[in-house]
Formats: C-alpha cells, sequence, structure tokens
C-alpha cells in the first residue's frame, strides 16, 4: 500500500534503522531520518539531531515539518550499548546508556506528539529488544532502558488512545548486522541453538514488522509489544 505520509525514523543511517527507512522509502511515505553523522538510505531526508538534546530535536523537526510536512509516524529506534558486568558498570555506563535509549525516546515522542494531536492521527512505534524482557548478562544497562519502553508505549496508549494515536513496541532479537558478522563462528552456532527458528533475522524482517504497524491494518493494535527473534524470547 502505497502512501504519502510522513514518517521520521531516529539513528537511521545504519542497521535496523536503516533498513526501516528503506522500506518507508520502498512504500512510498515521505521518509525523514535523524543521525549524529553519516546519511541516511537514498530517498530519505537526513537531518542532524542528538536526541539526548532537546533543542537539537526539536530543531530537527522543524526542518522535517517545513520540508516533508508534520510528522504523522516516529519510530524510535535510535540506542546504545556500554556492556558490562553489574559490579563493573560505572554510574556513566548507566545513565549515559539509559539517557539515550529510554530519555530520547521521550523526547522524540513528545516532540512528534504534538502534530500528532492536532492532526487526530499517529503511530508511535518504539524499537526495544528481545532482552528487555528476556535479560542479559552483562547488558542491566540496555535491557533496563529497553523494558521500560514496554510501560511507556502502554502509558502513552492510555494517554492518547483515544486521539486515533496508537503505540506499539516491536522486540528484535539476533540481528544479522556488522555487529553479529564480527562475532566468532562457534559463539555465533551457540546463540542460533537457543533461537527456535535456527537463524538470525534479516534488518528487513524488522523493518518489515514496523512498517506494517504504521500501516492502515494495525490501526486498532497499541500497546502492543511485538517479538521478531525466531521464538527466543517466547513472548516475555
Amino acid at each position: 500500500m502505497s502512501t504519502e505520509r510522513v514518517v521520521l525514523v531516529t539513528g537511521g543511517n545504519r542497521g535496523i534503522g536503516r533498513a526501516i527507512a528503506e522500506r518507508f522509502v520502498a512504500a512510498g511515505y515521505k521518509t525523514a531520518v535523524t543521525a549524529r553523522c553519516g546519511e541516511g538510505p537514498v530517498g530519505a531526508l537526513t537531518v542532524r539531531a542528538d536526541v539526548t538534546d532537546a533543542a537539537s530535536l526539536d530543531a530537527a523537526f522543524t526542518e522535517v515539518e517545513q520540508q516533508l510536512g508534520p510528522v504523522e509516524v516516529v519510530v524510535a529506534n535510535a540506542g546504545i550499548t556500554k556492556d558490562t558486568l553489574l559490579l563493573r558498570m560505572t554510574e556513566d555506563d548507566f545513565d549515559s546508556v539509559v539517557a539515550t535509549n529510554l530519555g530520547g525516546t521521550f523526547r522524540v515522542v513528545k516532540r512528534a506528539s504534538k502534530g500528532m494531536l492536532r492532526a487526530k492521527w499517529g503511530r508511535v512505534i518504539l524499537i526495544s529488544s528481545v532482552v528487555g524482557l528476556y535479560g542479559s548478562a552483562g547488558q542491566i544497562n540496555y535491557s533496563s532502558s529497553k523494558a521500560a519502553l514496554v510501560g511507556f508505549a502502554r502509558s502513552l496508549t492510555r494517554e492518547l488512545g483515544g486521539r486515533g494515536i496508537t503505540a506499539n513496541v516491536v522486540a528484535p532479537g539476533f540481528i544479522e548486522t556488522d555487529m553479529t558478522a564480527e562475532l566468532p563462528d562457534e559463539t555465533q552456532a551457540e546463540y542460533k541453538r537457543s533461537i527456535p527458528a535456527g537463524r538470525f533475522a534479516t534488518a528487513d524482517e524488522v523493518a518489515g514488522v514496523v512498517t506494517w504497524l504504521a500501516s492502515d491494518d494495525a490501526a486498532y493494535i497499541s500497546g502492543a509489544v511485538i517479538p521478531v527473534d525466531g521464538g527466543l524470547g517466547m513472548g516475555h
């Protein structure tokens, strides 16, 4: 289904965010991505923004609104990791990950919701992770920030659900990225043994779920967590 709706994907210059932006471009959306550096895919408007800085986000949104129109679909994808075991984790390791992954989502969605309320239509899609509810040793900061997105989406659904706005969470498992490609073969094999599907996902498989959630077909779905993990989390 082709659409002229305006979508903004944070962190859309690489990995899953880039794949999501590519799918929206292909589906005919007016697509913009935020990036601290680098460029989004061909056909997308790239705007500079740091999700930990509300002023830079406001400027980015203003640029998108001027060039494409009000943002109707927002995909909060930008995130970082600083993995280490709890007893070695510094205050900064914890605070910076939460400030980006959770605080960044807060800032982006707050700014986007103003236009959605005026339009009485919107799609908020938060990119979490299987480890948000499954847990992962060495990722207390990351998994906490990703689990928090579930409460965020469900609270937002209660606030804005009557205004034609949905808020959902997509929780990817292991994805074929540059990061997983660098893992030793035996580590990759061990991970795959724990996944019922027996393989990693492609970033495009995550992107397909995200674009579907943005469509009219998903208008009555809100506050949901959709795993894209090959059965690893089993609906945790």
